[in-house]
């Protein structure tokens, strides 16, 4: 897995490198920033400033931001403008006190002391929250040169990780078990008592530059040690001692100090295009899984192979012997053939599928361009937000497409109430997933979370909704309402056949409960990693394997839908549209059963806010997958259906 990810890493590089020379401009978030000890307005700056971004906990799906907590705030804070992406995703980012500059070491300096008042209320709900965010784990997200500030350990195995966060402090419990980060020390050891980070030994790697190309120092790595400090002396802190214990109950005044250490070390073998692979290669979960997964791929790819085969082959004499006999013989005849006259029957409720067909197409669009454009390395984790604002940008833009495909849709079913179909088209999956979030972010206001999205950006939201979107969906739909319907290969009879007695599996609900097993079979593996982005907080950065999970995901959706279509068909059982886009459809169910079991497995989260905003937004994913899927089973089986029957010699 390293080797290939090493391979995938130089040829993004290497791509950024050809794209940067010959257009003469980086990426926005990628530009390197040179540092020198003294200022340079042209070639180099002096100070490095430090960014403190939200702070989460993988026991709450709340964030808050840093200034939620009583922390040392920045005098002269400013905050840096973040795009809709970084919005969406609850990410805070701001100025902090810690400030340094290039090469100069610094030993124990003081930030500043809070004080707690036993006598104070305020005091007391203030110290309350901070030992919440201890007793939750929370973690601290510090930023320097756009890089993440992270804390390196040694595991189990000898393994070093590195994490892009480190705990606010930690808590021994009344039994005197040490919780999460209360275990690296044995003098964490009283009982009901929180311990507070509140040193930090932070190190800066720097790559000296090349002075024969005229290039300055750059910042190459950050990492930190946090520390439990109780500072005996406030206004010349040693920074040894006993560790900075809280009490859990809260009878006398407190001071708590905080102070850093900043060392700044040499190391030019780390070249500045490739100084986060010390933390992607460190991920944890991401050795461990590489083979098994490629394994998996492996056999989709010979199953999806040998039903093509099999496919290929019986339709082939099906046709040839079918062709070759009389027109007496022919209705003698069972199978596929005999629905002919049938299987173009316009299905029930043709104006809701024809919707949601739309929507699939806009959705299948999307995310196509955004994984490709993520694969060629320009929504890397450097570049924060991208991700979430190309997605939304390129939904935005696509409402041509959803209202297109499904206004022809639903003239070749024989739909004419136009307007119902634009304005459905236009407004319901949108309009049901915008309720959903605007619920979920009823729920973050309340809690005062920082993942809230604020009320401005909400009508940003409303405004690309209705002022792009939407008029977007009505040419699509005036566009595809002007052309003729698709023309059936073969006539609809005026009275419709009479359908056999089916057998259990050629039945309608064992079918769709089948078809969703092996697309989901495909993509588990991958969706771990996915939940583990979002909800553990950790790194994703395998798109270029996403993708191909993605073309995996595409080829078995449409190949299982086409098998089991084509079984109802020799069933003689015609009706196929509802059924192959609830046949790969159904793989969402899975996910939802999956991001369950994911929940009550993988994480600890507690309280009730925490829980329904995970079912809300996993119920989010899922409607937006099904749409996905279905859209992919059922243009699959359409063409495949088209194609049998056009190819049949029909009197």
């Amino acid at each position: 897995m390293v080797c290939s990810s090493r391979v995938n890493r130089n040829f993004r590089r290497t791509l950024l490198t050809v794209v940067g020379s010959s257009f003469g401009f980086y990426l926005p978030g990628l530009a390197p920033v040179s540092f020198c000890e003294q200022e340079d307005a042209k070639e180099c700056q002096k100070d490095i400033q430090l960014f403190v971004n939200r702070l989460d906990s993988v026991e709450s799906v709340l964030p808050y931001e840093y200034d939620a907590f009583d922390f040392c705030k920045d005098t002269d804070e400013r905050r840096p403008s973040e795009n809709l992406g970084q919005v969406l995703f609850g990410e805070r980012i701001e100025t902090s006190p810690y400030k340094f500059s290039f090469k100069a070491d610094k030993a124990c300096v003081k930030v500043c002391t809070k004080s707690y008042d036993a006598g104070s209320r305020e005091d007391k709900l203030k110290l309350d929250f901070l030992k919440k965010g201890m007793e939750l784990n929370y973690q601290h997200h510090w930023i320097v040169d756009n890089m993440p500030v992270t804390w390196c350990y040694i595991v189990e195995g000898n393994q070093k990780v590195c994490n892009p966060g480190f705990p606010i402090g930690c808590l021994v419990n009344q039994e005197g078990k040490p919780k999460d980060a209360c275990v690296i020390n044995a003098d964490f050891n009283k009982k009901n008592t929180y311990y507070i980070f509140n040193h930090v030994d932070i190190t800066i790697v720097y790559h000296s530059g090349d002075e024969m190309n005229g290039m300055s120092p750059r910042l190459v790595a950050a990492t930190l040690e946090p520390r439990s400090v109780k500072h005996s002396d406030e206004d010349s802190p040693s920074c040894e001692g006993t560790p900075m214990d809280i009490p859990a109950e809260f009878k006398s005044n407190l001071k708590v100090t905080y102070s850093y250490s900043v060392t700044f070390q040499q190391n030019d073998d780390i070249r500045w295009a490739s100084r986060w692979d010390y933390i992607l290669v460190s991920m944890p979960h991401t050795n461990i899984q590489w083979f098994s997964i490629m394994n998996s791929l492996v056999i989709v790819l010979f199953l999806s192979g040998m039903v093509a085969m099999i496919m290929l082959r019986t339709l082939h004499k099906d046709i040839a012997r079918y062709n070759q006999m009389d027109q007496e013989e022919a209705q003698e005849e069972s199978g596929w053939k005999q629905v002919h006259g049938d299987v173009f029957r316009p299905p029930r409720m043709g104006m809701l599928l024809s919707v949601f067909l739309g929507q699939g197409t806009q959705v299948f669009i999307m995310i196509f361009i955004t994984l490709f454009l993520a694969c060629l390395g320009f929504l890397s984790p450097a570049n924060r937000g991208a991700l979430m604002t190309c997605a939304v940008v390129l939904w935005v833009l696509l409402g041509t497409p959803a209202g297109y495909v499904s206004a022809r849709l639903y003239k070749t079913f024989g739909g004419e109430n136009w307007k119902t179909n634009v304005l459905l088209t236009a407004f319901l999956c949108p309009g049901i997933v915008f309720v959903d979030f605007f619920l979920m972010n009823l729920i973050l206001w309340v809690e005062g979370s920082s993942a809230a999205v604020p009320f401005g950006t909400l009508v940003a939201i409303l405004a690309l909704w209705f002022g792009i979107s939407v008029p977007l969906t009505f040419v699509g739909a005036y566009v595809g309402f002007k052309k003729p319907g698709i023309e059936p290969p073969v006539r609809t009879n005026q009275i419709p056949r009479q359908i056999p007695p089916q057998t259990f599996f050629t039945k309608p609900v064992p079918g769709i409960i089948m078809g969703g097993i092996l697309p989901f079979g495909c993509i588990f593996i991958q969706l771990f990693f996915i939940l583990n982005s979002i909800w553990s907080h950790q790194m994703y950065y395998m798109f270029g394997f996403l993708f191909l999970v993605f073309i995996i995901l595409v080829i078995t959706c449409s190949e299982a839908t086409v098998l089991l279509c084509y079984f109802h068909l020799c069933a003689e059982d015609y009706h196929w549209w509802w059924r192959s886009f609830l046949t790969s459809g159904f793989t969402a169910v899975y996910l939802f059963v999956y991001a369950v079991h994911y929940f009550f497995s993988k994480l600890q989260i507690i309280g009730a806010a925490s829980t329904i905003l995970y079912l809300g937004y996993t119920l989010i994913m899922v409607l937006i997958f099904f749409i996905f899927t279905g859209t992919i089973g059922f243009f699959a089986c359409f063409l495949f259906v088209n194609k049998i029957y056009s190819v049949l010699k029909v009197d």
